[in-house]
């Protein structure tokens, strides 16, 4: 697990940014998107690099971390209306590069196992962006998730509800109260994962991550996992992390051509 210690959410998503366009000037790429605040700067780094022609999004195909149920996919609050208003439009892409998990499915269980097998169809996503809750899940996969989970069903529990009611009006029963997501086991497969954390409300969950024991209670702890995980985060997110002077002398001697 490599720990990129940055200036700010600007920095952090120029440096991201920056992996993303390497991809894609590969002919084809297959990332993951994220929704949330901490994508965000990420999604309008590229809308510049796009609209400046240093981003070429032809062979840029997609698939979503997660979805509500019952929504509408055009309801301005579904994560597949976000993400179409935050990079399908602004990058150009067709909407049958972007896919997500249909939350009105008939049956929801079969179509979370469609889902996972469309991502394996593809050929498995080269990058996967993800955000930290404040109790270290990552996707909707809250603590106490399995560590092996595949894309399933979940029901959010009371803090995630009210965590999210501010994009439903500040209304707490308008949010749904389940999502379908891609569970750790499904996120483990990607080659590369990057997850990123901007202020001081992440820094704990950051440093259970990183630094804690691998464990179901933090959920994005199981990133250590993985051979290529990143985790990029600003000076707040960092201030928990006990090897932080470590992390950014080995941030600040690596050679040239390699990358995050």
């Amino acid at each position: 697990m490599e720990v990129v210690i940055v200036e700010d959410r600007c920095a952090g998503a120029d440096l991201v940014a920056d992996a993303i366009c390497r991809l894609a000037m590969k002919g084809s790429c297959v990332l993951g998107l994220a929704t949330g605040s901490t994508p965000e700067a990420v999604y309008d780094e590229l809308a510049r690099r796009a609209f400046t022609g240093r981003l070429d999004t032809s062979g840029i195909k997609a698939f979503l971390l997660d979805e509500y149920t019952g929504l509408p996919a055009d309801h301005e609050a579904s994560f597949t209306e976000v993400i179409r208003r935050q990079v399908v439009e602004r990058l150009g892409l067709g909407p049958e590069a972007v896919l997500g998990p249909n939350g009105l499915a008939s049956d929801l269980e079969s179509e979370a196992k469609r889902y996972d097998a469309s991502i394996a169809a593809s050929g498995g996503v080269d990058l996967q962006l993800l955000g930290i809750g404040s109790d270290g899940h990552i996707g909707f996969n809250e603590p106490g998730s399995s560590l092996g989970s595949r894309t399933r069903i979940k029901t959010l529990n009371p803090a995630t509800v009210s965590d999210n009611s501010r994009f439903f009006e500040g209304v707490e029963s308008r949010v749904p109260k389940h999502v379908l997501t891609q569970g750790i086991g499904t996120i483990l497969e990607a080659r590369h994962l990057i997850l990123m954390a901007w202020g001081k409300a992440k820094a704990h969950a950051v440093a259970a991550c990183v630094e804690g024991p691998i464990t179901s209670m933090v959920p994005a702890s199981a990133l250590q996992l993985h051979p290529h995980t990143t985790v990029v985060v600003d000076e707040a997110a960092a201030q928990h992390l006990r090897l932080s002077d470590l992390y950014r002398a080995t941030y600040a001697a690596k050679p040239s051509w390699q990358r995050i």
